[in-house]
């Protein structure tokens, strides 16, 4: 898998995403500390605040960054949400209010929804083989895997030499670290866009590309499925851990260790499989392991705690992590399959936008829930999300899936340039070719997946 790095302008890329990384953990903890300073037993609440802003940030301005993309260059645009970070990186510790602390978040969220879609659009521009684009997807799931395991360590040795408003200066470092190697790498002139209208229009595309692609609300309803099991482990660990368990503050930190364990061995492994099956044998399968895990964690926390419940709580995690690795990490290579070149941005934008929009309604589902009604109910009612929207993926993806698709055009005139090989038929011009819905096809052919089937 470390082949890949190889690549000269990958491997600078895949730096500056690292370095970045290890900024965004360095500022989460130091975060954490300035909201105790500030509220002091109401920090929790503030930090559930910031998480929500974090997320409505994701889910609205992704698609305008999409949008956007093909207005600015990439390098200059994700170079200069890098350098928007590190200067709120450096604001935060001067803040005395909660609402500098909501409002700075809003403004470092919303770099991030920028820069993270174009540089995910950018990455199969890079490494334009299938083989070495799964191994850039299954490295980018282990950087942020090791990203959740390693930033709160380095946190915690730098805060025996230096105080926590130090870690947003080692924030804003990571993202000047990130912009230099932006700067200085040569990217892949992205193919011209050709669709028309405004802003608006370019964000909307992304949205309805997945609407009107089988594969793509498919990818969506999975995206559904991993937030609510991953929910229930960033929300309710501590409770699960500290009240249930009765165990200390690091058995939470080996909870969640757990999860990253089964996330990163999944994401090591995903390339070879990936080389052997299709993406939707991958990625249904594991979505049908998390309502079954959920399950276990109903029944085990309804329980009196003992050792043996433990240790299946930490097996449970682990294997929560592994499944969502297995959905996740093919995912790009699905949007890709899916996706005209020019509307890469677009459509990660979009899967980002969205997919950001499921853990929006599960953290706080999650949280509640755990609150008013208990872990057990939490974990079935979470299970039922994730098993409803596994089913529904399943539903939308059909089993025989070929990128090649027969189809008829009704509406375009003869000698247009893209009936060069097509051939008279009832009602229009039929051919068949790789199918992704672009401005000649606005939607999925109705006539199933080959025969007589339209392209409007």
């Amino acid at each position: 898998m470390l082949s890949v790095l190889r690549h000269r302008t990958y491997r600078r890329l895949f730096t500056a995403q690292v370095v970045a990384l290890v900024g965004t953990g360095l500022a989460t903890v130091a975060l954490s500390l300035l909201a105790y300073d500030i509220a002091g037993d109401d920090a929790s609440a503030v930090l559930g605040t910031a998480l929500a802003v974090k997320m409505i940030a994701y889910v609205g301005i992704a698609p305008l960054a999409g949008a956007l993309a093909d207005r600015i260059p990439r390098r200059t645009l994700m170079a200069a949400m890098d350098l928007t970070r590190a200067a709120v990186a450096l604001a935060l510790p001067f803040v005395t209010e909660i609402w500098q602390i909501h409002l700075l978040i809003f403004l470092l969220q919303a770099a991030s929804a920028a820069f993270t879609p174009v540089f995910q659009a950018t990455i199969p521009e890079v490494l334009p083989a299938e083989r070495d684009y799964t191994r850039a997807l299954s490295m980018s799931r282990l950087a942020y895997d090791l990203e959740s395991l390693f930033s709160p360590a380095l946190a915690a040795a730098l805060l025996t030499l230096v105080s926590y408003d130090w870690l947003f200066t080692g924030t804003s470092l990571g993202f000047l670290a990130s912009a230099a190697l932006v700067v200085a790498t040569v990217l892949p002139r992205p193919a011209p866009v050709e669709r028309t209208g405004g802003a608006y229009a370019k964000a909307a595309f992304g949205t309805r590309l997945f609407w009107a692609t089988p594969r793509l609300r498919a990818l969506l309803a999975l995206d559904l499925a991993v937030a609510a099991a991953g929910a229930i482990v960033f929300v309710d660990t501590v409770v699960l851990v500290r009240g249930h368990f009765g165990r200390s503050a690091g058995a939470v930190s080996l909870a969640l260790g757990a999860y990253g364990a089964g996330s990163m061995l999944t994401a090591l492994l995903l390339p070879r499989l990936l080389r052997r099956r299709p993406d939707r044998a991958v990625m249904l399968p594991a979505a049908c392991a998390l309502p079954v895990v959920l399950a276990a964690v109903a029944a085990l926390t309804a329980t009196a705690p003992g050792t043996w419940s433990w240790s299946a709580v930490l097996a449970g995690w682990a294997a929560i992590g592994a499944a969502s690795s297995a959905v996740l990490t093919p995912g790009g290579r699905v949007i890709r399959r899916s996706t005209a070149d020019p509307d890469l941005p677009a459509a990660f934008a979009a899967q980002f936008s969205l997919s950001h929009g499921c853990w929006l309604l599960t953290y706080p589902l999650a949280g509640w829930l755990a609150a008013w009604a208990g872990l057990p109910v939490t974990a079935l009612v979470l299970g039922a999300v994730s098993l409803a929207a596994t089913g529904a993926a399943a539903a939308a993806w059909p089993a025989r899936d070929p990128s090649r698709i027969e189809h008829v055009h009704p509406d375009l005139p003869p000698g247009h340039p893209h009936l060069a090989d097509a051939s008279p038929a009832a009602g229009g011009w039929r051919h068949g070719h790789h199918y992704v819905i672009d401005r000649h096809h606005h939607r999925w052919p109705s006539g199933g997946l080959t025969g007589a089937s339209r392209g409007r």
